[in-house]
């Protein structure tokens, strides 16, 4: 298993499931639309006994702006 650490943004400091270590980007859904994090760095804790492989993911943009609803 793989995990990907988030820095900034609306989902700083979460910790995601990671599916590919390969992956440069995440697009991943926020509230009606998508928010993008790229990856930092080189991977972490890659031995067989340190724990699951880490990746840290510092974010982009998102594809709507991000605030409250005035509905």
């Amino acid at each position: 298993m793989s995990i990907a650490r988030l820095s900034g943004g609306p989902l700083d400091g979460q910790v995601v499931p990671l599916d590919n270590t390969d992956d440069d980007t995440l697009v991943l859904p926020y509230s009606e639309g998508q928010i993008v994090y790229e990856r930092q760095g080189e991977l972490e804790q890659t031995g067989e006994s340190d724990g699951p492989t880490q990746a840290t993911f510092v974010y982009v943009e998102a594809t709507q702006e991000i605030g409250p609803n005035d509905d």
